[in-house]
């Protein structure tokens, strides 16, 4: 079924996965911005400069469940609507199941011009993660995968024991089968962990407002080490910037508050960083 434009941001902005790129600060600081922010502008993401939209579209809400029940084809038509809308930043993962999604969705759009991220939850095996490499490019219908991260660390020394899987990932950068790599982070020492690993180059955060579904209650300590990391030169992908949905129906002034987190960049002269909305 073809996606028209409410339809599209329905799912995109109320139920289904997005991502959106921006730098870290508080939301009040909005105020003294002056350059309108765009849902479809093109940054560099991290120290590999992928080209992502401030703005990405994820295939993983309720792991995925929301976006299979669009079924193969309900998917590629809302991912098609997003490109031409100017969203080609898509957001996935091997647990989502919604690789297929994306293979499908490319039979009608050139590959070179959509980045495309996905997770694995290989742990420990350099052998197996050579194996789903290529099992995920089959899926996705690719030869390359544009970011490539570990799903879910936890883990404070997770660098350590993640370090054969990691060995395979720099490998394929190195062979041009993925472009850049990090990891997905829940918990807040794995996160200070991300900020000081140089072969981090990205990592996935939950962050908004409130403190609701992220790795620590007080945000301030959570922005802290998104600015080390930063200042480090990773890219920074946020998502539940709505809380996984908790936030999405408070007050104005509350939206306000979370698409401040989005849009907001702590000085003209800091590049922006990246950042996934998952609602």
């Amino acid at each position: 079924m073809p996606m028209n434009r409410r339809g599209f941001f329905q799912t995109a902005g109320g139920t289904a996965g997005a991502a959106l790129v921006t730098a870290l600060g508080r939301p009040e600081w909005l105020r003294g911005a002056t350059t309108a922010r765009k849902a479809s502008d093109v940054l560099e993401l991290g120290p590999d400069k992928i080209k992502v939209t401030r703005m990405a579209i994820g295939l993983g809400t309720n792991a995925g469940n929301v976006q299979r029940e669009l079924g193969l084809q309900g998917v590629a038509d809302y991912l098609k609507f997003a490109f031409d809308q100017g969203q080609f930043f898509w957001d996935t993962a091997d647990a989502y199941k919604t690789h297929p999604h994306i293979k499908q969705a490319l039979k009608s759009l050139p590959r070179e011009k959509v980045t495309i991220l996905t997770k694995t939850d290989v742990r420990g095996s350099a052998a197996d993660m050579k194996v789903a490499l290529d099992r995920y490019r089959q899926e996705l219908g690719t030869d390359y995968i544009d970011i490539v991260l570990l799903h879910g660390m936890g883990a404070p020394n997770w660098p350590t024991q993640m370090k054969p899987v990691m060995d395979v990932l720099s490998e394929a950068k190195e062979k041009g089968v993925i472009r850049c790599h990090g990891a997905s982070i829940h918990s807040l020492d794995a996160m200070k962990m991300a900020a000081r690993t140089p072969w981090c180059a990205v990592h996935l955060q939950g962050i908004n407002h409130a403190g609701i579904r992220m790795d620590s209650t007080n945000v301030a300590e959570v922005v802290a080490v998104l600015r080390e990391s930063k200042a480090n030169g990773k890219g920074i992908l946020g998502m539940k910037i709505l809380g996984e949905g908790r936030l999405r129906d408070r007050s104005t002034r509350r939206w306000a508050s979370c698409w401040g987190w989005i849009a907001w960049t702590p000085s003209p002269s800091a590049p922006p960083t990246a950042t996934s909305l998952r609602t």
